[in-house]
């Protein structure tokens, strides 16, 4: 479980920076912000861990080159917006993390990049190479193709889910303010900080605000949802003052700075809750007794042998139910093979995969790993 005394030993962040701490009031980055943040992730990338940056700041870069005074509310301009704006803050970056000896690579998601299970497996791919090639990535929102990210999202989100993505024990999110408050410290001076919570309390509810810079699209009330999701995963998230005076370097050695949210599941518990609420379930696998049996009283992996038949349209790697002859939900997991497959091989044994597919891609037709039972 991750802790303040944890912090130190943690082998991979992601660190999100908010556009309020990036811009000067709409006006573009403000560049000389980010060569602290930047030496700070260059020295814990040198000390062995890893690190990936999700960072905010492409619409207002973009605003700021075409004169824009206000954040536009068109899709399209924002779009462009950011399109325009990716250039400057790209560069930006590499040209910081390049002081330091660093190579650095722009990834742009959007939300089907990672509801999609191949995408998904493509993506995390993707991200751990990087990772192992000690290069930095700096993710940012797919803007100029998403159709609602910019209207209803925000980067907090997409940096939980990024967290998600490639299991890291920490999520930082930088902000401008000092992190949370009991109360609205805006205008309440006895407004406490909160130091540290479990993500679940509900007292989180009450306590968080909306965004009041109109720059960014998130607030305190993004951020726990963020801090939510990472936890599904098992990361923590800390929510930090993104101008405090080495702010990484010290969360890095576990002091006590912003609010630190726990999250009160193992990752792997996180993970099995992630895929039991969370994905839309693309078929359906009715099982005999003797395999709602192994799963539930043995945790077994599924195999094919016990499935008596198979519904839905669904691809490798999508979620699946697995239901009882009475058609209750038992399971549901990420399936091995594509629904042809799957109806070709149900009922038959592993030894009997090759003779009939002319390939083996898995001996299960769900894993244990992937399969979590309800």
């Amino acid at each position: 479980m991750i802790s303040r005394n944890t912090l130190p030993t943690t082998r991979r962040w992601v660190v999100k920076i908010g556009s309020a701490l990036l811009t000067r009031d709409g006006q573009g980055l403000e560049r000389g912000m980010l060569m602290p943040w930047v030496e700070q992730m260059a020295a814990r990338r040198a000390a062995g861990h890893d690190v990936v940056l999700v960072s905010s700041g492409a619409v207002a870069e973009g605003m700021a080159r075409m004169g824009w005074r206000e954040r536009p509310k068109a899709l399209h301009e924002l779009q462009a917006a950011a399109a325009i704006g990716q250039m400057g803050l790209v560069r930006a970056y590499e040209d910081c993390f390049k002081t330091f000896g660093l190579h650095t690579a722009q990834v742009l998601l959007t939300r089907d990049d990672l509801a999609d299970r191949a995408r998904y497996l493509n993506a995390r791919s993707t991200l751990r190479t990087l990772l192992s090639l000690k290069v930095i990535p700096v993710i940012n929102e797919n803007d100029t193709v998403a159709t609602d990210e910019l209207r209803f999202g925000d980067n907090d989100t997409l940096a939980a889910l990024v967290a998600n993505l490639i299991e890291a024990e920490v999520l930082i999110l930088l902000t401008d303010q000092d992190g949370l408050f009991d109360r609205d410290p805006r205008g309440d001076p006895e407004a406490r900080l909160i130091s540290e919570t479990r993500v679940d309390d509900p007292q989180l509810d009450v306590v968080a605000g909306g965004s009041v810079t109109g720059l960014g699209t998130g607030g305190m009330v993004t951020k726990v949802r963020a801090a939510r999701l990472a936890a599904r995963s098992g990361a923590g998230t800390i929510i930090a003052p993104g101008r405090g005076e080495g702010v990484l370097t010290r969360i890095g050695a576990g002091e006590a700075v912003g609010t630190l949210l726990v999250p009160v599941q193992c990752p792997q518990a996180a993970r099995k809750q992630w895929l039991a609420g969370h994905l839309q379930v693309r078929g359906r696998l009715i099982l005999d007794a003797g395999a709602v049996r192994a799963l539930r009283e043995k945790g077994t992996s599924l195999l094919a042998v016990g499935v008596k038949a198979v519904h839905g349209t669904f691809n490798r790697g999508e979620v699946v139910a697995c239901v009882d002859e009475e058609g209750r939900e038992v399971a549901r997991g990420l399936v091995n093979y594509d629904v042809q497959e799957s109806l070709r091989i149900r009922g038959e044994p592993t030894s009997r995969f090759e003779s009939i597919l002319g390939y083996v891609d898995a001996d299960e037709l769900i894993h244990r790993d992937n399969l979590v039972v309800l």
